[in-house]
């Protein structure tokens, strides 16, 4: 009897079990079906009879695709910059495709996607580019050449899905190249270095952010969790301290003397201060959350200079050291190994005041460091832009890349401005190449 109860137990277990495996399983089934494209009516700016596609991946990240009448069969997946803060909106993704539309009219398919979630998250952001390759091609074919296209943060996420994902379990190669424009390049842990002396810097010498009237916390948070500031609410504090925003002639000696020190210490333009100090609150905000509270950023050991006054300077400033933890957190996260297995183009304006040009010092070392060298090309703009460079680049640097891998020929810089005239031509934008170039770090 002790054996049949036993027995009986067991069994009622094993069905147990079988009805939670079930319960498992349904919503799995039903979140593969939502990644089901469905078709949708495609933006008036791209070109007639180009058919769009619209749904979540499993993961729910919202996506958009476009294929074009004359399609090459060769597919762009497209990483967006940011981190864009807030619930994902499709509509900033159809946005994307608008500033690169000029692709779609080049004849490749293109698919974007918001991410599953705003804020930062370099892993989670390129586990969606690849989840977004996946749907792509299982609900269209695999395509001739499929292409990461990363943009200024998309950049970093371009770029380390092309090191996560780079093979499938055969061996092949499930991105055939990438091309980085205006990337952020240099990783979480070495990226954000200039926003965090920003921060400090900023405060020493305007001290209202915050106000000493309010609520006071390290820098490095960024703000307070819960605590929110516009751009608009920030603008107005950098334009009372330093008079950024306003003519140069309406501006008081004292905010001249502010803005002249800030500049001259962190070696930027004016028109930079605003955008770094933005990402120096909202960003590092997120960041720090995501973080559980931790300070991956230190300016200890720091000697600022080229102020009026370094030794008061640099005895005032306000201090952080960084917690190891969030350092190595924030360096899995978002940090390269330069272990690429695809060609990789990159394209970025000289003066870009947002994702300075140095970046792409630090990833041709990244990349030269893993011995991978052969596989990068870089390439230059005259330009002061970060969102969009002169048009004929894009189609320049894709139909560079193409023939790469098609061809075997590395391009060079030379060769890629020479090809740029006839779409300049095409699009009535200038080609601003410039050749030869190389930024210092």
């Amino acid at each position: 009897m002790k054996r049949l109860k036993a027995n009986l137990g067991c069994f009622f277990r094993l069905l147990l079990t079988l009805a939670l495996l079930c319960c498992v399983v349904r919503p799995a089934a039903a979140a593969t079906a939502r990644d089901q494209p469905t078709p949708t009516p495609c933006p008036a700016f791209l070109p007639s009879e180009t058919q769009c596609f619209t749904g979540k991946s499993s993961a729910g990240a919202p996506f958009f695709i476009a294929i074009p009448r004359n399609w090459n069969q060769n597919l762009i997946l497209f990483a967006h910059g940011g981190p864009r803060l807030g619930a994902p909106k499709l509509a900033e993704t159809v946005e994307d495709l608008e500033r690169f539309q000029m692709m779609v009219s080049e004849g490749y398919a293109w698919a974007g996607t918001t991410y599953r979630r705003g804020g930062y998250g370099v892993r989670s952001a390129a586990e969606d580019m690849d989840q977004l390759r996946t749907l792509t091609w299982q609900h269209f074919g695999r395509p001739k050449h499929t292409i990461l296209h990363g943009q200024s943060w998309g950049g970093n996420v371009a770029a380390k899905a092309a090191e996560l994902y780079a093979m499938d379990l055969e061996g092949k190669r499930n991105f055939d190249g990438v091309v980085l424009t205006s990337g952020v390049l240099a990783g979480g842990t070495k990226a954000y270095r200039l926003r965090s002396d920003l921060r400090a810097v900023y405060h020493y010498y305007c001290r209202n952010h915050p106000r000493p009237s309010e609520a006071q916390y390290p820098l490095w948070q960024g703000l307070p969790a819960g605590a929110s500031m516009t751009r608009a609410e920030l603008a107005e504090r950098v334009r009372e301290c330093t008079g950024v925003g306003t003519p140069a002639a309406q501006r008081t000696a004292m905010q001249k003397a502010k803005l002249r020190n800030i500049t001259r210490v962190l070696s930027i333009k004016e028109d930079q201060i605003l955008p770094n100090l933005a990402w120096a609150t909202n960003t590092f905000q997120d960041m720090i959350g995501r973080l559980n509270g931790r300070n991956p950023f230190s300016n200890y050991g720091v000697v600022y200079e080229g102020s009026d006054n370094d030794r008061a300077l640099n005895a005032g400033v306000e201090r952080f050291a960084a917690d190891p933890i969030a350092v190595a957190e924030l360096a899995y996260d978002s940090d390269l190994s330069g272990l690429i297995v695809a060609p990789v183009i990159t394209v970025h304006g000289i003066h870009d005041p947002v994702a300075p040009v140095s970046h792409e010092t630090a990833y041709r070392r990244t990349i030269e460091g893993a011995g991978r060298g052969d596989l990068l090309v870089q390439s230059f703009t005259d330009e002061a832009e970060h969102s969009r460079l002169s048009v004929p680049a894009y189609p320049s640097i894709f139909s560079a890349l193409m023939k790469w891998i098609d061809t075997g020929q590395k391009p060079t810089q030379e060769s890629i401005k020479a090809a740029c005239p006839k779409f300049a031509e095409k699009y009535r934008e200038p080609c601003l190449f410039v050749v030869p170039f190389s930024p210092e770090p």
